[in-house]
């Protein structure tokens, strides 16, 4: 007679504890929130800076009448001359000239920067604002600004310029405008009227 073969039952695998659970959580989750956290700050900025940009449109348009105070002066060349050349120029600050082959960069600093340098930088298209020690919502706007409008030919840079006190210096290619202090809306429509617009390739 033949023998039945017990069945053995196989053994059950006691559940895991919660806490190992927790060290499995999947870890591509954590990348999504991440890269989710890292989208949402990137279209936060760009939605930042457009309001931004927009602030500053109806504030240029608002000081467009103060543009008949712009100084325009002649043309006094644009050739690259070797760096430590001793140049004069017509205008103080200059406006166009000989002028050295760096440029500065667009940005807000706390330093003067050559002349000669800043004169490449009118040739490039962007505004250069001398200022020495406006008030602090001058020198907030100031910044503002220089964050703003950062292209390498539409761009501003704000340089140190002592004796100044609270007046502002801003220029570009071939003009000037001169304030006791500042005021916003004509100088947002000086920079909105020039920016991007010098000789060497115009981008607006």
């Amino acid at each position: 007679m033949a023998k039945s073969k017990s069945k053995r039952k196989k053994p059950q695998s006691s559940p895991q504890p919660a806490v190992e659970k927790g060290i499995k959580f999947p870890t591509k989750y954590v990348l999504y929130g991440v890269a989710a956290l890292a989208v949402a700050g990137a279209v936060y900025g760009i939605f930042s800076g457009q309001q931004d940009a927009s602030a500053f449109t109806i504030l240029a348009e608002e000081g467009r009448p103060a543009l008949t105070k712009v100084k325009t002066y002649p043309n006094e060349g644009r050739t690259h001359v070797p760096s430590g050349t001793q140049i004069s120029y017509g205008t103080n600050p200059p406006t166009s000239g000989s002028h050295f082959p760096t440029w500065a960069d667009p940005g807000f600093y706390e330093t003067a920067k050559g002349r000669s340098n800043l004169v490449h930088s009118l040739e490039h298209g962007m505004i250069v604002i001398f200022y020495d020690a406006p008030n602090d919502e001058a020198m907030k706007t100031l910044r503002a600004w220089t964050d703003l409008f950062n292209g390498p030919w539409s761009g501003i840079v704000a340089v140190r310029r002592a004796g100044l006190g609270e007046k502002l210096i801003f220029t570009a290619w071939r003009r000037i405008l001169r304030q006791g202090r500042l005021d916003a809306p004509a100088a947002a429509a000086f920079i909105d009227a020039y920016r991007g617009r010098g000789p060497e390739n115009p981008v607006r």
